[in-house]
């Protein structure tokens, strides 16, 4: 799937979006939660500190992504991990299984 694939049809411009949930490894060896449009940029913006959670972190290395369709998926995965009703050993786990390959356009 595309990221931000422009479909331009019968004068009408639409955009369909694609969202990211993802998790980064601070410098502390603790885990931030996020959600966002533009993974890369986001990513950037961390570890620039112009993110005032991971400001005094940094750097930031991103360690789990999940892409959905819509910005409300990827604000309930987000909360989902941040309530935490996803156990530790669940983010370990996704952690673990995601494939490396997926991570290096974004490092």
């Amino acid at each position: 799937m595309d990221t931000a694939l422009d479909i331009f049809q019968d004068g009408n411009y639409d955009i369909a979006m694609s969202y990211y949930f993802y998790i980064l490894e601070c410098s502390d060896k603790g885990y931030y939660y996020g959600s966002t449009a533009n993974l890369k940029e986001r990513i950037n913006r961390h570890n620039q500190g112009r993110v005032s959670s991971t400001r005094y972190r940094r750097p930031v290395r991103l360690v789990y992504f999940e892409e959905v369709t819509s910005r409300s998926d990827a604000l309930k995965r987000e909360k989902c991990f941040k309530s935490g009703r996803t156990r530790k050993t669940t983010r370990d786990r996704l952690i673990k299984e995601f494939p490396v390959e997926k991570l290096r356009p974004y490092q």
